[in-house]
């Protein structure tokens, strides 16, 4: 594996961009472009999006929110895996964004869909390079993205028309094959690293401390059980309606942190970045509230004495690292 330093010393939170699209919420033009200027204005410099978010409308957003910005001073990724084309008619997005277009989504792992995902990313964000390149979601194409797509990866980084290169996911067990099968630098491990769901202590991140890969920890609330002080009824995990007995941990989990005077959402944005292979997490924000909200729970106190009582209480994994 190539231990490339991607981050540097600039990465400990970043802005995900999925929500700059309308993710379950339609989100304005005007809220969006904040919501970059503010994840700007905290010192954040990493900012991630794709093609499959909202159709190509968060990559526009983000490149418009990042326009005249110092382009060596941030990171910015995008990811391969689904075309974006144009429609005969506008239709409402079936996938979870708020948008209404004539644009469509097809997957394609082929050399030559990561080369069109690329230029029309490029396009898109209006910038001339891409950091980071992940190959997006191939839970039934692994076989395809071995085959296919990171091999174009690979070239082009080794042109140094990319940075580095990965695969972002929801599940631990194919992003294992790609760490140990393939020369990435660093996966996005999406929900699988949480205070609630630390299951990739069983096998991506032993793999990636192995393998020199760094990890990006995304989804740290969940989707939305953590991201209150208290999980609503309606919470969602996974972007699913979470079930009882998760609300009921979430609630266990709230009651320690109240104990030392922290907020559960704060100790999620905590907890991951104490694994080593974790370079740094990004987190999805809609408006400016929520990046400012962020910003703030990132620079909460967190006693060592949490810890200890998550664990002590069967709450964490006793092999979790908290130190």
């Amino acid at each position: 594996m190539s231990g490339l330093n991607i981050f540097g010393d600039r990465f400990k939170i970043g802005l995900g961009g999925a929500p700059l699209a309308g993710l379950r919420t339609k989100v304005s033009e005007d809220d969006a472009l904040a919501t970059v200027n503010a994840a700007w204005d905290a010192g954040w410099r990493y900012f991630d999006t794709a093609p499959h978010y909202g159709l190509g409308l968060a990559e526009e957003r983000l490149g418009r929110g990042l326009a005249g910005k110092p382009r060596d001073e941030y990171v910015l990724s995008s990811k391969v895996g689904r075309i974006i084309y144009e429609a005969d008619t506008e239709a409402p997005d079936d996938q979870g964004f708020a948008v209404t277009t004539k644009r469509r989504r097809r997957w394609d792992f082929s050399r030559d869909g990561v080369l069109r995902s690329i230029e029309d990313s490029l396009r898109r964000i209006g910038t001339d390079r891409l950091d980071i390149v992940f190959v997006h979601d191939p839970d039934d194409h692994g076989d395809e993205a071995i085959a296919t797509a990171f091999p174009a990866l690979i070239e082009l980084r080794d042109q140094g028309v990319i940075g580095a290169i990965g695969s972002g996911m929801n599940q631990t067990a194919m992003l294992t094959r790609f760490v140990t099968e393939v020369d990435v630098d660093v996966i996005m491990l999406a929900g699988r690293y949480s205070l609630i769901d630390p299951a990739g202590l069983d096998d991506i991140l032993p793999a990636c401390l192995a393998n020199d890969v760094q990890v990006v920890a995304v989804g740290v609330f969940n989707s939305g059980l953590l991201s209150q002080p208290r999980p609503a009824v309606d919470t969602t995990f996974n972007y699913a309606p979470a079930d009882a007995a998760l609300i009921a941990k979430a609630n266990q989990l709230a009651d320690v942190c109240e104990s030392h005077g922290v907020t559960l959402p704060a100790a999620a944005l905590a907890f991951p970045r104490f694994h080593e292979a974790v370079a740094g997490i990004a987190v999805g924000c809609r408006n400016a509230a929520e990046v400012q909200t962020n910003a703030a729970l990132d620079q909460a106190e967190i006693p060592s004495g949490l810890w200890s009582d998550l664990k002590s209480t069967g709450l964490l994994r006793a092999d979790a690292p908290t130190a």
